[in-house]
């Protein structure tokens, strides 16, 4: 089957791969992760994130279920997998669970594009493939053994590949955070509407879940993940937000804008403080750098 014409591949090595096995796995993750590891179909993956005791969001990841069957997959795009795995192995106490950490030997390509998951449903083929969280579009990521990937490049050889300035692009413009670039350790998930496709609420108990609930149920965050957009070249990143001598908040993300002199970007911002028709500077009263492009409240 050829690839679509129109879609696009980026090589990578994911920041975690992990295999998980054991007699007690399936009910350890369960109770670890934020999602509920039933959706997860054959041969697929249920996106999710690892919590502190506070909700806060250490890593985020896709756990899919391995071939054997006390074995699961536990893979990220960004978040590191030594500290997935820290965070594992300090809540096992007595369980049957044994994680290892394959980082090394597994390799991935993003594919972005109308039909890239029809030709991936195409032919068997060796790995595991789930929807990814890339851009707006239709994308997937293919993670499979590297042994395997000079074959992989014969199956994208003339396909357009992307740089990853542009693969970043994408993903800012389609407003997806990146784990722990735009929400990590000092972040709710709820503060970059990770809350509508990472979490469960009926699933039962995880590790920071009595904080998921009480948000959902009353509470109101305080800050939110916006794209913004600005002149100049992109600021380095972390950089303060100001509107007059208010900090207002934080660039996370940013990255050139194509065929423009600017730059987009995911700022986190308050939701008190921000008056949404100000420019926002990098320095109390200073020069007017960026816009809030998404004014959602």
């Amino acid at each position: 089957m050829i690839f679509p014409i129109s879609a696009a591949f980026y090589g990578y090595r994911p920041a975690a791969w992990l295999r998980v096995t054991g007699a007690d796995a399936a009910g350890f993750l369960q109770g670890q992760f934020t999602n509920d590891l039933r959706l997860a179909a054959a041969g697929s993956a249920v996106y999710g994130l690892w919590l502190d005791q506070k909700g806060k969001v250490l890593a985020d990841s896709f756990i899919g279920k391995g071939p054997g069957a006390e074995e699961f997959w536990v893979g990220s795009v960004a978040s590191p997998g030594a500290e997935i795995r820290r965070r594992l192995e300090d809540y096992i106490i007595a369980d049957d669970v044994i994680v290892e950490d394959a980082s090394s030997e597994w390799s991935g390509v993003a594919l972005l594009g109308e039909g890239t998951g029809g030709w991936l449903a195409g032919v068997p083929r060796a790995g595991i493939a789930f929807r990814g969280r890339r851009s707006s579009e239709e994308n997937w990521e293919w993670i499979f053994p590297s042994s395997a990937a000079a074959g992989v490049s014969a199956e994208l050889a003339g396909a357009r590949e992307l740089e990853t300035v542009e693969l970043e692009r994408r993903r800012i413009l389609a407003g997806i955070p990146s784990v722990p670039a735009d929400i990590g350790p000092r972040d709710l998930p709820n503060e970059g509407g990770l809350d509508a496709d990472a979490i469960s609420y009926t699933k039962g108990c995880y590790l920071g879940q009595e904080v998921m609930a009480r948000l959902k149920s009353k509470g109101r965050i305080r800050r939110r993940l916006r794209r913004v957009s600005g002149r100049g070249p992109a600021p380095a990143v972390p950089a303060a937000l100001w509107q007059g001598e208010t900090m207002v908040g934080e660039l996370r993300s940013a990255v050139s804008d194509e065929g423009k002199s600017g730059f987009v970007g995911l700022a986190l911002l308050s939701v008190s403080s921000l008056r949404p028709e100000t420019p926002l500077s990098l320095s109390a009263h200073g020069a007017a750098i960026a816009a809030c492009e998404d004014a959602r409240t």
